[in-house]
């Protein structure tokens, strides 16, 4: 293991960071929405390994309007963003407190917001599903909710949860499936166009602060439930194939690196707040560093990048894995 004392690549915005995402699609993937306290920045960002340096532009920003006291807890592209089209489409939602705000925009002189509401308290994550035809979200209110986002926006389906939703994730091989994750320990795994669940697993450990699905392998989900990050193969989905205690004093999330055969993740906890990346099939450590304060997670999709965001910086740090 390497304990890394700073980041190779660090974005810094000059005002505190609430939360942020980097586009997982082809044709945007160095697109990372930013949330700060009244806006949300567009950024576009380039590795060494594409531009033979760190370089990074300001693309827009996006009024959050008055949102009083409340945070974006999420944020989710749609599978249609795209900088490669004329003219360039990016949407994406932002959870705001118990609102869903759809923004749209050319990223020049055209952009819109939708508000959808619904949701009776916090949302705490968000995901488009069924090839970006639903936006899917789960809240403290215990439901997991999915809206139409076509002409009308409207809530179309609504599950009944046991306690707090945490969690929802899509998977780009089964788009028709949605995994949803309650803080009481439950995973589940709905077929969106059925309504009904197709599978639940229970976490050994509870609360369960975060849950994500493997894009390498859609068999493989894992949460973090206390300290331990649990894996499940959905094969075999009785009994977690592998419990690692990765933070003595509890975690906040844990995410998947995209396209790692050796099942790499990265999570973020206490004691202090430690950011660590590691394998699935192995005990050891990749590495681990501490952070200041935490705005997210989340990995590059075509790069062996981790970032996070901390206070005002938007950190990155390449991860040596197959």
């Amino acid at each position: 293991m390497r304990t890394v004392t700073g980041p190779d690549h660090t974005i810094d915005l000059n005002e505190s960071i609430q939360c942020y995402e980097i586009c997982a699609n082809d044709f945007a993937y160095n697109l990372v929405a930013v949330a700060l306290e009244k806006r949300i920045c567009l950024l576009v960002v380039g590795l060494p390994e594409e531009n033979g340096e760190f370089l990074w532009h300001h693309l827009q920003d996006l009024e959050l309007g008055e949102s009083d006291s409340r945070c974006v807890n999420a944020i989710a592209f749609s599978p249609d963003t795209s900088l490669n089209s004329t003219p360039n489409n990016v949407t994406f939602c932002a959870a705001l407190g118990t609102d869903l705000m759809i923004f749209r925009t050319d990223v020049n002189q055209y952009n819109t917001v939708d508000t959808l509401r619904g949701h009776t308290d916090y949302v705490n994550d968000i995901s488009w599903v069924c090839e970006g035809e639903f936006l899917a979200s789960v809240s403290d209110d215990f439901t997991c909710r999915f809206w139409s986002t076509a002409a009308v926006s409207e809530n179309v389906i609504t599950f009944c949860l046991s306690s707090a939703g945490v969690s929802i994730k899509s998977h780009p091989d089964d788009n028709e499936k949605v995994l949803v994750a309650e803080k009481r320990g439950i995973i589940h795994l709905y077929n969106v166009r059925q309504k009904k669940t197709v599978l639940s697993v229970e976490s050994p450990k509870f609360p369960l602060m975060s849950a994500d699905w493997a894009q390498s392998n859609r068999l493989f989900v894992s949460a973090l439930a206390g300290g331990d990050v649990i894996t499940w193969d959905l094969n075999r989905p009785f009994v977690p194939a592998d419990v690692k205690q990765i933070h003595e004093d509890g975690g906040r999330v844990v995410r998947f690196a995209p396209g790692s055969s050796d099942m790499v993740m990265a999570s973020i906890g206490r004691p202090g707040l430690t950011l660590k990346v590691f394998s699935a099939k192995s005990a050891v450590l990749l590495f681990e560093t501490g952070l200041k304060t935490y705005a997210g997670l989340a990995w590059h999709q075509r790069l062996p990048y981790i970032s996070a965001a901390s206070d005002r910086k938007l950190l990155f740090w390449k991860v040596q894995m197959k």
